[in-house]
C-alpha cells in the first residue's frame, strides 16, 4: 500500500505528505521485548545478513541505528533480476519481497541479538503478507539466513518464541532460503534518514527506531549509519 513515484519524493522530503497512499491512519504498532536468545550464534569476522520485515524503509532505519552494524541496503529478495523493480515488487505481482541486507561484526552485536531486535521493534511475528499499514506478500515478514549457523540459529530462536508466547497469537514469520538479494533504487537508500519528516516515517517508523532506544539502550547508535 505505501507508494512513492520518485517524482514526488521532493514533496515528501519537505513533508507535504501526511501518508504516502497508506489509505486512512491507523494506530501505532505495539512494540513486544522479545526475549533473550538461548542459542547463541557463534560467528568471527564480518558477516552479512538478509531480513524481510515490511516495508524496508523501516528495517533499514532500524538496523542504520544498531551498534555494529556496517551498512544496510534496501533491496528485494526472492524473485529475478528482471523482477527487481520498485513498480514491478510494489504491485505484488512479482515473488520479491522488500528486504534488507546488513553488514555487520559480531564481536560488537551477535545474529541472535539482531533477531530479538528484529522481533521486538521491526516486526510483527504474527501477521501474514503485512506489516503495518501495508498489505500484500511483498511485505511478508521472513528470516533469510545465509548460512548454516543463521539458519540453526533462526530456527531456534522462533521455536523459542513459539513457546514464550509473548504475542497472544501463533507465529508465523518463517525462514526462507537465500536467494539473490537485489538492492533497491538509489532514492530508496537511507531513506528514513533523507526524509525524516515524510508522514510515513514519523508515523511508522520513527517509532520503531524509538523503541529500538528505549528497549535496547546498550546497542543504540544515535546516528544514522551512512553506506
Amino acid at each position: 500500500m505505501r507508494q512513492l513515484p520518485p517524482g514526488i519524493l521532493a514533496l515528501a522530503a519537505a513533508g507535504s505528505l501526511a501518508l504516502s497512499g497508506c489509505g486512512p491512519a491507523l494506530a501505532a504498532e505495539n512494540h513486544v521485548r522479545a526475549p533473550v536468545a538461548q542459542v547463541k550464534a557463534q560467528e568471527s569476522g564480518l558477516k552479512t545478513a538478509i531480513f524481510a520485515g515490511g516495508c524496508f524503509w523501516g528495517v533499514e532505519a532500524v538496523f542504520s541505528h544498531v551498534e555494529g552494524v556496517k551498512s544496510a541496503v534496501a533491496g528485494y529478495h526472492g524473485g529475478t533480476k528482471r523482477q527487481a523493480d520498485y513498480k514491478l515488487v510494489s504491485s505484488g505481482i512479482t515473488d520479491h519481497v522488500e528486504a534488507v541486507k546488513i553488514t555487520y561484526d559480531p564481536s560488537q552485536i551477535r545474529y541472535d541479538q539482531l533477531l530479538r531486535i528484529f522481533f521486538s521493534v521491526v516486526a510483527d511475528p504474527t501477521l501474514r503478507n503485512r506489516q503495518g499499514p501495508d498489505r500484500g506478500a511483498h511485505y511478508n515478514a521472513e528470516l533469510i539466513p545465509v548460512s548454516a549457523e543463521q539458519r540453526e540459529v533462526a530456527k531456534a530462536y522462533l521455536a523459542q518464541m513459539k513457546r514464550d508466547n509473548k504475542w497472544g497469537g501463533p507465529i508465523v514469520t518463517g525462514i526462507s532460503p537465500a536467494k539473490t538479494f537485489y538492492p533497491a533504487e538509489d532514492y530508496h537508500q537511507n531513506f528514513a534518514a533523507k526524509n525524516p519528516r515524510h508522514g510515513y516515517i514519523v508515523r511508522w517508523d520513527a517509532p520503531k527506531v524509538a523503541a529500538l532506544k528505549e528497549f535496547y539502550p546498550g546497542v543504540y547508535r544515535a546516528s544514522f549509519l551512512r553506506d
